[in-house]
């Protein structure tokens, strides 16, 4: 298990990690550290626990939009993915005639092949 230490708001956390994630968890502290300098400079003066409560709220807000953006993205995936259902009708329709027209293409082999 690996130490990491983080600078985050002006102090320094030591945070456990598993082999192999440091430099990830690296990566987070600074991300959770532009988000406590950014409410520091919107809302001056307050407080070490506020200043990380409102970098938890502009990342809460983020991850909320990335989350709604994936759910739009997979639905108008699955919106391209299936056929609406008029779409299938026509194509069960056309499936339908080819066969029939198969079918009348076979019968007419079937009998010339059965008079010569």
């Amino acid at each position: 298990m690996a130490t990491v230490s983080l600078s985050i708001g002006g102090r320094r956390y030591d945070v456990n990690c598993r082999d192999g994630e440091e430099e990830h968890l690296h990566h987070l502290g600074r991300v959770i550290d532009g988000k406590i300098d950014h409410a520091r400079q919107s809302s001056a003066g307050i407080n070490e626990v506020r200043q990380l409560l409102f970098a938890s709220i502009l990342l809460a807000d983020e991850l909320g939009e990335t989350n709604n953006k994936l759910q739009r993205a997979q639905e108008r995936l699955a919106d391209t993915a299936t056929p609406p259902a008029a779409d299938a009708e026509t194509m069960t329709a056309r499936l339908k005639a080819l066969t029939s027209r198969i079918e009348n293409i076979a019968q007419k082999l079937a009998e010339a092949g059965a008079s010569s």
